[in-house]
């Protein structure tokens, strides 16, 4: 791989990151509106701005795979999840709860870890099982001290890590995968939408909400969406995945940099403690990639390195 497509892949995927860790802005524009309304606005322009790209790139197959029906139940499970944790996570957005939208996005990829030895039989080597331990003590120290179980950050790390699961049973098209997952649930969407209009309690309903203004808002939410996964696409087939898994980490960085700068959410003690338990899990964590790497680079001139090799490389790094 030359380094000029590096360099672009890192740049997309950078690009991508920095754009989810900036929605938080995004999504506190239109407070006002309920976060079931947004997430059904954000399903159906979704939709609908994924469809029209791949239109305009001769990549539709949307058709296909809604006929599918070994696809079609597994779509429409990856949907629910996916609308689950954007709920989530707009609500936490617009409820004062961003550190904890942070924390579930840091705790995530062990999430996935673990998920991937519970389920796949995939085996953890010391490390990376020491990583887990100390991320699941960071959580249960916050439960311990403050008598309170940090669901919004348990909930968006598990429906994320479960739909990353899914995906793998998946064909690897993002763009139509998401048009799928989002076009099965778009009923949903439309039914909220008329059940809050004709309740005369949607967003355009509201008092000093401005119409205009707030219907471009939750219109471009398919472009909010669309556009960073496009360019997450495309910086990942063009970059190793250790290289993407630390690029992964500025998302939840720029969430916690806002909860505090910006919004102005308290950063107290236990969440410091917190905190510092899962960076140091991520920290052993990555160690544990290059270790693996090293270990997989010094063996390479003397033994051939099958697929499945490979393939366990990669589920352990991401």
């Amino acid at each position: 791989m030359s380094r000029l497509s590096e360099r672009t892949g890192t740049v997309f995927a950078a690009g991508a990151f920095v754009l989810w860790g900036l929605l938080p802005l995004y999504w506190n524009a239109f407070a006002a509106v309920a976060a079931i309304e947004i997430l059904a606005h954000r399903l159906l322009w979704t939709s609908v701005t994924v469809s029209a790209l791949l239109l305009i790139m001769r990549k539709f197959e949307l058709p296909r795979m809604l006929r599918d029906t070994y696809l079609r139940p597994r779509l429409l499970l990856s949907g629910l999840l996916l609308g689950i944790n954007w709920f989530t996570y707009i609500f936490a957005v617009n409820s004062g709860r961003v550190l904890d939208a942070s924390m579930g996005y840091y705790i995530n990829p062990l999430v996935s870890v673990l998920l991937g030895t519970l389920v796949l039989r995939e085996k953890l080597n010391a490390l990376q099982r020491i990583a887990v331990l100390i991320a699941a003590a960071g959580v249960l120290f916050t439960i311990a001290v403050q008598g309170i179980v940090p669901w919004v950050a348990l909930l968006l790390a598990v429906t994320f890590g479960l739909y990353g699961l899914l995906k793998k049973q998946l064909p690897p098209a993002p763009l139509n995968a998401l048009a799928a997952e989002t076009a099965v649930l778009v009923p949903v969407g439309l039914l909220i939408i008329a059940v809050r209009a004709a309740s005369g309690t949607w967003a355009f309903a509201l008092p000093g909400v401005p119409v205009l203004r707030t219907g471009v808002l939750l219109a471009a939410a398919g472009i909010a969406t669309a556009v960073p996964l496009y360019l997450f696409a495309e910086g990942a087939a063009r970059i190793s995945l250790s290289r993407l898994g630390f690029l992964q980490y500025t998302a939840p960085t720029l969430m916690l940099g806002l909860g505090v700068l910006v919004f102005g959410e308290p950063f107290t003690y236990v969440q410091a403690v917190t905190f510092g338990m899962i960076w140091t899990a991520l920290l052993l964590y990555s160690v544990s990639g290059v270790l693996y790497r090293r270990s997989i680079l010094r063996r390479q001139p003397t033994l051939p390195l099958d697929r499945a090799a490979c393939d366990t490389g990669r589920q352990a790094e991401w």
